[in-house]
């Protein structure tokens, strides 16, 4: 079943870091077989919805996204990141 990893920013405290980090996890996630389906600031929110960066990566399973998370690559991008945002991270299984 088709999985999706969401990522919300609740704030970025150190945009070098942050950049770091995108430059190692997007190849990372993306090797882990992960597809990057949006990925920004929202263009509209709703009822308590906030403006922070949000990231949604589509995998092809809950253990494939929680294996992403885990390897080796993507661990030095979060090594990387070093406190540099504080995160909302999920992984939610679709609705198939």
């Amino acid at each position: 079943m088709t999985a999706y990893w969401i990522s919300v920013y609740k704030e970025i405290v150190d945009e070098a870091k942050v950049a770091a980090y995108a430059e190692l996890a997007g190849p990372a996630l993306r090797g882990a077989g992960g597809r990057f389906i949006a990925r920004g600031m929202p263009d509209q929110t709703y009822e308590a919805g906030e403006r922070t960066r949000t990231v949604l990566i589509e995998f092809d399973s809950v253990d494939a996204a929680r294996a992403a998370h885990d390897s080796p690559a993507y661990q030095e991008a979060l090594a990387v990141l070093d406190g540099g945002a504080v995160r909302d991270l999920r992984v939610v299984a679709g609705a198939d």
